[in-house]
């Protein structure tokens, strides 16, 4: 398939960009005259170009306003505008560019989450699920949730990250297993290995039985587990034969259970006199304060003040005298109302007082009894050393059976996985992975012969590491300088679209790269002239500066950028 267009527009429907692509050479130019102080990373929008065709095709959202060399730190700037202006990237995809009646695809995704999350394919919304099946049926109908993944296989079409612009096979990203790495060329290059995903599936199995049994062996290793326990059990055995040679009272336990009894009836008395005081306390707080509110006050001052009242009402019968004296004796039978019980209070503390001073006399007689004993004292360390033993052994015995289940696990894990390996790595096998080297490297040697008058191949080896079989892919000649090291890159990814059409297989056919400044103007100026002569769409990011001018010609470039003209204009 090829890139048709990449528009950029807002939620208001307001179109950014609105990028067009076209067969052969699609060159992003960055215009920013040299010298003119500009910061380096993501800073007019060339790179993001290719990032964007990149999150379509199911890459990461922060790969847009993150820094690739920390992961963590954002483009505030970029991601405020991405999300505050609703953004939405949308990508066609074409399977001829030349015929108007070609299949074509619309890929629609924006920055947002939650219900205003955007992932269309055809108007279709998707899953995250569903929008990773929907891309790998683009070209590989019935693979989704194999290996290698849509996205692993596409990687090498899309090259703007350290690993991919400057490593030719090992782009994936830096925790990338060797046998993933031999799953994915073996699928690349049509050597037919169906159980390439089991294998995958296999060798994580068998890493997660490793750093589990390593875990449980950090301490000390199996065989030091079975020594251990053997001992355990052998003093286990010892301390249950001094446990039954005890010649203990027959009334020891009985005491013992006793003096247990009597504990607890102390703590239940002694509770109770602490309510039974508290309440007597209340009692004698209430009345207390009954008793002080009795009126004591001047009678001939208050007499005065009745005979003013009774000058000047008539019909007034009762003396002051009289009131105080009703008053007073209201609360004096309100206090003692309120004390009567009182004396039954201080009853029940006597009961349970004498209660305590027996429970206490005997409790010290028990204590006496069992303490004097010396089996108890034995019996009583017998059973702590029995307790931490059992508790040691237990876990001992817990801890072999794990390693015996991973034990287990590891040798059924690997009888099949040397299954698969006896099948991958037969003669037959080995002579399919050959012959189709050779093709390629037919496509291999002659364009890196037309870009750099040599002739570059790619190789396999079998090798064992740490026990295991596996096919390693290496190209086999020396380059060392980053410039025709990002030729041996394009060479490769040129070469193997030329293979993949021979061989029937599916395969995207435009290549994104980055930074193509480290390559010499000769080697630009002949890649531009294959690719528009193979129909191959190379889509390239360049300084202005570094183009040569035979290659800066509207016909070329696709979208001119600068510190004025930047890709989202802000």
């Amino acid at each position: 398939m090829f890139l048709k267009s990449l528009k950029i527009t807002c939620g208001d429907g307001r179109v950014v960009r609105d990028i067009r692509f076209h067969d052969g050479l699609n060159l992003i130019v960055d215009e920013t005259p040299p010298g003119s102080g500009k910061e380096t990373g993501n800073n007019v929008g060339k790179t993001t170009v290719l990032k964007l065709i990149d999150f379509c095709l199911g890459g990461a959202a922060k790969g847009i306003y993150t820094d690739p060399e920390t992961g963590r730190n954002e483009y505030k700037l970029v991601k405020d505008f991405l999300l505050k202006e609703k953004v939405l990237a949308s990508l066609t995809l074409t399977d001829d560019l030349s015929r108007e009646a070609s299949r074509e695809v619309l890929i629609e995704r924006n920055f947002l989450s939650r219900k205003e999350k955007i992932q269309r394919i055809d108007g279709i919304d998707k899953s995250d699920d569903e929008f990773e099946e929907g891309l790998t049926d683009l070209l590989f109908p019935g693979h989704y949730g194999k290996k290698p993944t849509f996205r692993q296989i596409i990687a090498h079409n899309i090259r703007y990250s350290d690993a991919s612009v400057n490593n030719t096979l090992k782009h994936l990203h830096r925790f990338t297993r060797a046998d993933e790495y031999e799953t994915l060329f073996l699928f690349l290059f049509g050597c037919e290995f169906e159980q390439g995903d089991e294998k995958q599936r296999l060798r994580t199995k068998i890493n997660i039985e490793i750093k589990f049994k390593e875990r449980l062996e950090s301490e000390q290793t199996k065989s030091a587990y079975e020594t251990a326990l053997a001992l355990i059990d052998s003093d286990i055995e010892e301390l249950e034969h001094r446990k039954e040679s005890l010649d203990l009272d027959p009334d020891f336990e009985s005491d013992l259970e006793r003096l247990n009894e009597v504990k607890y009836r102390l703590n239940l008395v002694s509770s109770e006199i602490g309510k039974l005081e508290l309440r007597g306390n209340l009692v004698q707080e209430a009345r207390d304060r009954m008793r002080a509110d009795v009126s004591d006050i001047d009678q001939k001052q208050l007499e005065q003040i009745y005979m003013q009242a009774t000058s000047l009402i008539s019909g007034i019968q009762k003396t002051f005298q009289d009131l105080c004296d009703f008053h007073n004796r209201m609360l004096e039978e309100k206090a003692r109302f309120i004390e009567k019980d009182l004396p039954e209070i201080e009853h029940q503390l006597a009961i349970r007082r004498k209660e305590i001073h027996d429970l206490l006399g005997e409790e010290r007689r028990l204590n006496a009894l069992v303490v004097q004993r010396d089996t108890f004292e034995s019996l009583e360390k017998l059973i702590a050393e029995l307790n931490e033993k059992y508790r040691l052994k237990g876990e001992y015995e817990n801890t072999l059976r794990q390693l015996d289940r991973v034990d287990t696990a590891l040798a059924e894990l690997n009888a099949r996985l040397a299954e698969i390996d006896d099948g991958l790595f037969s003669e037959d096998a080995a002579q399919r992975i050959k012959e189709q080297i050779i093709k390629f490297n037919r496509h291999f040697s002659a364009v890196s012969n037309v870009l750099y008058g040599e002739k570059y191949g790619l190789k396999v080896d079998r090798k064992t590491v740490k026990g295991r079989r596996l096919y390693e892919f290496s190209t086999f000649n020396l380059n060392f300088s980053s410039g025709k090291k990002q030729g041996e890159i394009v060479c490769f990814d040129i070469a193997y679209t030329l293979f993949a059409d021979q061989e029937g297989i599916p395969c995207m056919h435009f290549l994104l790269n980055d930074k193509k400044e480290l390559m010499h103007d000769n080697q630009l100026l002949l890649t531009a002239q294959l690719v528009n002569e193979k129909g191959i769409q190379f889509v390239a990011s360049i300084l202005k500066d570094k183009l040569p001018e035979e290659l800066n010609r509207e016909e070329y470039v696709i979208v001119r950028l600068s510190q004025r003209e930047k890709l989202f204009g802000v």
